[in-house]
């Protein structure tokens, strides 16, 4: 007897937050009476959904998503115009600094090269005006990646301090 005691419990209690929840199944409220039995005033205006369909009864401005004419203008930069001659002269940092990255890959494809037996991409094989290294390939090839790691962090610094004065991207083009 205690056992079927003990799975009533919950069972009830179940039962009665359940009840609890439910609307009440009684006769419902009475609505209250309305002061004016005529038709309903439209005070709002109801929002239209145009489709394909029936866009070209649209009264007026549509705004479309994606379209441009619409869209957010740009923004100006700063107000005023940035100099030309430090552009010229950040042009000509970047230019260097790439011309060395370039370089510097050069080599690596170099030494990757003739570590793995291949023929080196200069002319005739001999450098006379490089001289001989006693550094492992190895050693050669990390310090030319560091070599080139800090250059484009010098890069990325140039970029940051120009789009901190206001360079626009394609400025530096």
């Amino acid at each position: 007897m205690p056992r079927s005691v003990s799975l009533l419990v919950p069972v009830l209690l179940f039962a009665a937050a359940a009840a609890a929840q439910s609307p009440a199944t009684s006769s419902p409220a009475p609505a209250a009476p309305s002061v004016n039995p005529g038709p309903p005033e439209e005070t709002k205006k109801s929002k239209k959904v145009w489709t394909n369909d029936n866009l070209s009864d649209a009264n007026g401005a549509v705004s479309v998503v994606g379209d441009s004419r619409n869209g957010p203008k740009a923004k100006p930069s700063g107000g005023k115009p940035v100099d030309a001659h430090y552009l010229l002269a950040l042009r000509k940092q970047l230019n260097k600094l790439q011309e060395q990255i370039a370089d510097t890959d050069k080599q690596l494809v170099d030494l990757k090269n003739f570590s793995e037996g291949e023929p080196s991409s200069s002319a005739g094989g001999i450098k006379l005006d490089k001289r001989y290294s006693r550094e492992p390939i190895e050693v050669q090839m990390r310090g030319l990646q560091e070599k080139k790691k800090d250059l484009q962090a010098k890069t990325d610094a140039l970029l940051d301090e120009a789009r901190k004065k206001g360079v626009e991207p394609g400025q530096l083009r």
